[in-house]
């Protein structure tokens, strides 16, 4: 790609011509001070003359000398005469004054060249709509700073700003791994049924007593001791004797202790065994005629006898029988909540199984 064309303006590309044209206005200030008469002071003279050549080519060559050396040395003759004028007036001696520069050094003075050298920067002026439009379309084509570019300048001005580790310096070592703890799963509780097995066993103790209870008065009905108009002191009396409360208390401890020892078995051992319950029913009802006598007051041929007429007794069979029955109906009741309650841990062992087979877990 070619480089855009700059346009050009009137101005004369000779800079030694321009430098001339200044000389030659010196050298004609210079005659003019010769043929100025005596009256004029050679700083009024030389200044006026400087002052013009400067003008006359500042009019041929506009905007050349503008900024120059040449005006800062106009201004400093300039004020170098007014201090000579005022120095004249206080009543100082006049003559020619004698300018003592102070020294410098070398390094000063191509300082002082080089801001005393005019400006010979062309004055291209105003550049026209063409020119502007070409301008343009050399900076379209410059290539811009991609998106990498500023990313890796950035990347280039952060790590610089990274502090080097010196060699002597120690390093720490890196932190221990943290352990990690795994918990293994705890296997599932049995829930049993030997509380229900109590609870429901409370409930036929109770209807057991009301059975025989109502099967003692209805014996002494039929002996003719309980009638409509006693039957309620009848039916108080039988709750103040042994002989009522150990047949109901040795009920209730056997049907528990049968559902704490089948615990949630089938409603088929409760059939079965519930014989046993009935059986010591029957007992208690024995046990409760002795302390009823008592049998710490009688004799021991008197409390054999005792025995021999309760074995067969009707309340004696009352109570095996009704013992018997509240056994099998309230076992029944036992062993469906046994049955449940095997279902809950079946699934609680399949819940635990499946944890076992999906691998440990980690604690955070």
């Amino acid at each position: 790609m070619s480089d855009p064309e700059v346009p050009q303006n009137d101005q004369p590309s000779d800079i030694d011509d321009v430098v001339g044209s200044a000389n030659e206005g010196l050298d004609a200030a210079a005659a003019a001070r010769a043929d100025v008469p005596s009256e004029s002071t050679p700083q009024d003279v030389d200044h006026d003359a400087e002052a013009e050549a400067f003008a006359a080519a500042e009019r041929d060559y506009p905007g050349v000398f503008s900024g120059s050396a040449a005006e800062t040395d106009a201004e400093q003759r300039t004020a170098e005469t007014d201090a000579e004028q005022r120095t004249a007036e206080s009543g100082a001696p006049t003559g020619p004054a004698i300018y003592a520069e102070p020294p410098v050094d070398a390094a000063g003075e191509a300082e002082a060249a080089a801001s005393a050298a005019p400006s010979i920067e062309p004055d291209y002026g105003v550049p026209s709509a063409s020119d502007a439009a070409d301008v343009t379309a050399v900076h379209a084509t410059e290539p811009t700073p991609s998106v990498a570019d500023e990313a890796y300048a950035a990347g280039a001005a952060s790590s610089a700003t990274v502090p080097l580790v010196s060699a002597a310096e120690p390093v720490a070592p890196p932190p221990a791994a943290q352990p990690i703890f795994v918990q293994a799963p705890e296997p599932p509780r049995e829930l049993g049924n030997r509380g229900a097995a109590g609870a429901i066993g409370l409930v036929a103790t109770i209807v057991f007593a009301i059975l025989y209870l109502g099967a003692t008065l209805g014996l002494a009905a039929l002996a003719g001791d309980v009638t409509t108009e006693n039957i309620g002191t009848a039916a108080l009396t039988p709750l103040s004797t042994w002989a009522f409360w150990v047949p109901v208390v040795v009920f209730f401890l056997a049907f528990w202790l049968l559902g704490a020892f089948v615990n949630r078995a089938r409603w088929g051992k409760w059939v079965v065994l519930g014989l046993l319950v009935a059986a010591a029913t029957y007992g208690g009802h024995l046990l409760g005629q002795l302390f009823q006598a008592p049998f710490w007051s009688i004799t021991p041929s008197a409390s054999a006898e005792l025995i021999d007429e309760q074995m067969l007794a009707p309340l004696a069979i009352a109570a095996f029988v009704f013992a018997r029955e509240l056994t099998i109906w309230f076992g029944a009741w036992v062993a469906r909540s046994g049955a449940r309650k095997k279902a809950l841990n079946a699934e609680a062992q399949a819940e635990y199984e499946r944890t076992l087979e999906a691998g440990p877990s980690a604690l955070r």
